[in-house]
């Protein structure tokens, strides 16, 4: 693996593919024996340290169509946080399922899972059938993993029933030193990013993409008023910046000031500090409160001038999802994936269809959208969110930050990149853009 890297740090092509793939890995791993192990606890109490592991992994055969990654950086994504802690299932139950589809997917069911849907590294091997990409090609992955066996794939890979992310209900995931990923994930990576700046953006820029811009989300055009939960967060920095580029006016929900300064670097004019404002949406454990919805609408009037947002981009779920539903414009849009704070959303559905409201689910992206997302960070009109990056031996503090909410925009993990900064080739882009790039890195220095 040192060779590997020696001939990457060199750009150095020949050389990488004269040297032979290693037989093992260094990988993030969770274990089918350990699932068990936080029965019992609440979700806020299950620590992805103790669950997580970081070993040496035997390197998957190469089948057709796929590529072998030399990984030079990855990030953390909330789908590891539920793998780490085993929720809402094992994701073993998935790595089961695809092994039955196949004889060359059956090499993903294996007792451990190598976790992580993102990454930056440079093209070690490539299987049979492949002609886009030749070792020692820089790139980074989206996460979408699918055949394209089903008509329904073929106008949105998305809707595909084989559909799969990569890392999350695949095995070989980016939080290692290799990744086996199906070629058509791989796109070049933006040449004047670091390699952990390039590993950050895949799944939640891509998601952010499709949920707000996307004919198959939100449909957002100039002059909307968006209303963006978590709006430092991993994904809800990616949407505040779209929202902005786009020409629509975000309204930006955060849990700090800190986070609200973040966001006013970001452009951002319209914010509301909600553990300052104390909303609290929920009165008890099955009881929703309207007044907090009806105090939370009359704030957003307050700050656009009278106006309800025409969408509002969902992800925390449980906790806000009833606001969310009531303080969105009469024929407004609420679009929404993940549901962090839990998947059960309940709301008053008189709001819904009295004021003909509607509610759009989306989750990732498909190729093309994936591949026009990565395209506004390539372009600079879209920027890594980057706040922290810590070495692959400390990924599980990089996740149990994420599961915590200790972090800003995304966590960054050093796989094979012996430090940061590295991998920069279109230095005369990057020095234009050094504020933007480093807007989230103020807090931790």
């Amino acid at each position: 693996m040192r060779k590997i890297l020696d001939a990457i740090m060199a750009d150095d092509p020949a050389e990488l593919g004269s040297l032979p793939v290693p037989e093992s890995y260094r990988a993030v791993t969770v274990h089918a024996g350990d699932v068990a192990m936080f029965d019992g606890m609440s979700s806020a109490d299950k620590d992805p340290r103790k669950s997580l592991h970081v070993e040496e992994v035997a390197t998957p055969e190469l089948g057709p169509g796929e590529a072998l990654i030399a990984v030079m950086a990855s990030s953390v994504n909330y789908n590891t946080v539920w793998t780490s802690i085993f929720e809402p299932l094992p994701t073993f139950a998935f790595l089961r399922r695809y092994g039955r589809s196949s004889p060359l997917a059956k090499r993903h069911d294996l007792p451990y899972h190598v976790v992580g849907s993102d990454l930056a590294g440079v093209v070690l091997r490539t299987g049979e059938g492949v002609g886009a990409w030749k070792r020692g090609d820089q790139v980074v992955a989206h996460c979408l993993s699918v055949e394209l066996e089903h008509p329904d794939g073929h106008g949105d890979t998305m809707l595909d029933p084989e559909q799969r992310i990569w890392g999350f209900e695949t095995n070989f995931g980016g939080l290692a030193e290799l990744a086996l990923v199906k070629s058509n994930q791989l796109m070049p990576k933006p040449a004047h990013l670091s390699w952990e700046e390039a590993a950050a953006s895949g799944l939640v820029n891509s998601t952010a993409y499709r949920q707000l811009v996307s004919p198959n989300g939100a449909r957002m055009k100039q002059g909307d008023t968006v209303l963006i939960w978590g709006a430092s967060g991993g994904l809800g920095s990616y949407a505040t910046q779209l929202a902005l580029n786009g020409g629509a006016t975000p309204v930006c929900v955060v849990s700090s000031a800190e986070k609200a300064e973040v966001c006013r670097r970001m452009g951002a004019e319209l914010i509301i500090d909600r553990r300052a404002e104390d909303y609290r949406f929920w009165s008890g454990e099955h009881t929703q409160d309207p007044r907090e919805w009806k105090r939370f609408g009359a704030q957003i009037r307050e700050l656009t001038g009278g106006e309800d947002p025409d969408i509002v981009f969902e992800h925390p779920g449980r906790e806000t999802f009833g606001a969310s539903v009531f303080v969105a414009r009469r024929g407004g849009t609420i679009v929404t994936c993940a549901s962090t704070s839990g998947f059960h959303h309940a709301y008053d559905n008189r709001y819904l269809w009295m004021n003909l409201k509607r509610i759009v689910g989306t989750h990732f992206a498909n190729y093309r959208e994936a591949w026009e997302a990565n395209r506004l960070i390539a372009r600079g009109r879209i920027h890594p969110t980057l706040s922290k990056v810590y070495p692959l031996s400390h990924t599980g503090q990089a996740v149990h930050d994420v599961h915590g909410n200790l972090h800003q925009g995304k966590v960054g993990v050093l796989c094979l990149a012996p430090g940061e900064g590295l991998g920069v080739r279109d230095h005369e882009t990057r020095a234009g853009l050094a504020g933007a790039l480093g807007r989230f890195r103020q807090r931790t220095g």
